[in-house]
Formats: structure tokens, C-alpha cells, sequence
């Protein structure tokens, strides 16, 4: 039989903005539950390494999510590894409801669902996910430092990041299907000007090669003449851009015009009592320690929103009348 239940918080969402913002939530004596339908931590659970998070020095991705969950546990969250499938927002509660039929309803709810980067879809990029091919020149660059590497993409991004890897690899080429990238003027007057990176326009990238271990080199079919050829690399960068997974945003949140959602300062949404962290909502970087400082900001923001619920509204209601602080 489906059940009903209350809570000042509901965290959708275990990656670093979720962890952080129930670590927050919990540090504020909130009734807060956090629902994830796979492993905690998110997308860093399968980073090879992180070396960018102040103050943890040579940690894996899985390790710093693991750290992250111990954490937020260690103040009483409540977890719960089950399916989010609609969000429904309310005048008063908000409502998540789970795919097994219960519905839990919440003064506050924080969204941190993030986004997926687009693939290629070629043989060897799943593969070699972690050992060559990446989607973040920030995070994992430094490893490739005096060697080979393919940028794939010709938007701002894939610019943005060719440039960074130009400065720490041997060599660098830039790969986009068009004529010339779509990036803005004054990175395109970047890219000319820089003497490590090769530009190659009107190439697909169709296949990356291995060993068995790492990347070795990628298959390139230029699409006006169709001639293929290979080319030596030890490690494929890929900036085809990423997809926001807005699907339980409910319709009355406001979002631009690749679905990210908007937010002002305090992560909160256009409807009141509603939040949006880490890769979700629309900022200038998608990093761990950004995610994380989302999730602080919102649970804070989420803790002033509820006091100011209960103190008003909701004051008669006796689900809210004094927080337990255990989840």
C-alpha cells in the first residue's frame, strides 16, 4: 500500500550538490530525506582521479564520493536508493512522488539531478571512459601533460578547453565537424593565435583506438572528401555539449532555452520554496567544488525559507510544529 509522508526537506539527487546540501540540511536540524535512484555521488563516482577539490590531495572520484556520503550520514541523513519519477509544486508542500507509488511532501525541496554530457557514440569511448577519453579538460588535463591529446567540438567549450590543454600537452588538435568552429570571435582569434593546437574543420571522429588499457589514437573521416585517416593520441577530449535532466522540474520552474534552470543567488527557483544545484541549473562552470557550494547555499536558503513556513502557514499543522533534526 502506498504511503504519505512529511518532511521539512527533500533532496532529489545524491551527487556533491545533493551530499552537501543534506550535510547542511541536517547541521540545521531539519526533517530531511534525500532520494537517489543509483549510487551516491553522481558522475565523480567514476572520475579515475580528482586532484581539484581543495584540500583532498590524490583521491579517486569514487573515494571523494564515498567521503562525501560518510559525511553527510555521520549528521543523520537519511538516504534512500529509490526512483524519483514526478514533482509536483504546491502553494504550501511541495510532492515527490517515488516509482514504487509513495509520496512524500516537503516545505522545501532541492533539486540536484545534473546533466549528461552528449556522447558520440563511437566504438571506443565507453571503453576507454577513464583511461584517455574524458569530458572535462579541467579536471583531468593535467594528466595528459607532454603528451597527445584530441579536442572534439567547436562550440565555446571545446575552445575554451583546447586552449587550457594546449598549455599543459606536447600537442594539440582541435576536431569539429563544420568549416570553421562556432565558438565566439575573440576565442576564435584565441585558437588562430595559439601555435600548439592544429584546427582540423569538417572531420568526424568515428572510432578511438586503444591497447586494451588507454587511448592510443582516434579514426578521422573527413566529411567533404571522405577520406579517413588516423591520428596518433593519448588522450580524447570530448565538448559536444551536455543535456540539463529537467525531466522532474516541475513546468512552473523557469528554464532557458537548453532547459537549465534559472536561479538567483540563493539557488532558489521561480517558484518559492523550490531549489536547483550543481549541474542542473545554469552557471559559468560545472565543477565538484562548485556543485558542493550550490548544495551549502541552497540548504541554508531552504533552512530560512522553512522557518519562515512554519512561523506562518504552516504553523497549525502539527507535522511541522517542532523539528526532530533526525531524518
Amino acid at each position: 500500500m502506498a504511503m504519505r509522508e512529511a518532511h521539512e526537506v527533500i533532496i532529489v539527487g545524491g551527487g556533491p550538490a545533493g551530499l552537501a546540501a543534506g550535510l547542511y540540511c541536517q547541521r540545521a536540524a531539519l526533517k530531511t530525506i534525500l532520494f537517489e535512484k543509483g549510487l551516491p555521488g553522481g558522475q565523480i563516482a567514476i572520475s579515475k582521479e580528482v586532484e581539484n577539490y581543495p584540500g583532498v590531495e590524490g583521491i579517486t572520484g569514487f573515494d571523494l564520493a564515498e567521503r562525501m556520503l560518510h559525511h553527510a550520514q555521520s549528521f543523520g541523513l537519511r538516504i534512500m536508493q529509490e526512483e524519483v519519477v514526478e514533482v509536483t509544486a504546491g502553494t504550501d508542500l511541495h510532492t515527490v512522488r517515488l516509482a514504487n507509488g509513495d509520496r512524500h511532501e516537503a516545505v522545501a525541496l532541492i533539486l540536484g539531478v545534473g546533466s549528461t554530457v552528449r556522447k558520440l557514440g563511437v566504438p571506443g569511448e565507453a571503453e576507454y571512459l577513464g583511461s584517455g577519453v574524458s569530458y572535462c579538460g579541467t579536471c583531468d588535463g593535467f594528466f595528459f601533460r607532454d603528451r597527445t591529446v584530441v579536442v572534439v567540438g567547436g562550440g565555446d567549450t571545446a575552445v575554451e578547453e583546447a586552449l587550457h590543454l594546449s598549455r599543459l600537452a606536447k600537442k594539440t588538435s582541435l576536431v569539429h565537424r563544420g568549416s570553421t568552429p562556432r565558438a565566439a570571435r575573440l576565442l576564435q582569434d584565441r585558437l588562430r593565435a595559439d601555435p600548439g593546437i592544429e584546427v582540423l574543420g569538417n572531420t568526424l571522429v568515428r572510432e578511438i583506438k586503444g591497447n586494451g588499457e588507454s587511448v592510443t589514437a582516434v579514426s578521422l573521416e573527413n566529411s567533404e572528401t571522405g577520406e579517413k585517416k588516423e591520428m596518433r593520441a593519448d588522450g580524447v577530449f570530448i565538448f559536444i555539449g551536455s543535456i540539463p535532466n529537467n525531466s522532474l522540474v516541475p513546468f512552473e520552474v523557469r528554464t532557458n532555452d537548453e532547459g537549465y534552470v534559472m536561479t538567483d543567488e540563493k539557488c532558489e527557483t521561480s517558484v518559492p520554496g523550490i531549489f536547483a544545484v550543481g549541474d542542473l541549473r545554469r552557471k559559468f562552470a560545472n565543477q565538484i567544488v562548485i556543485a558542493a557550494a550550490d548544495g551549502s547555499i541552497a540548504a541554508l536558503a531552504a533552512a530560512h525559507y522553512v522557518e519562515v513556513q512554519k512561523t506562518g502557514i504552516l504553523a497549525s499543522d502539527p507535522r511541522f510544529g517542532v523539528s526532530s533534526g533526525k531524518g
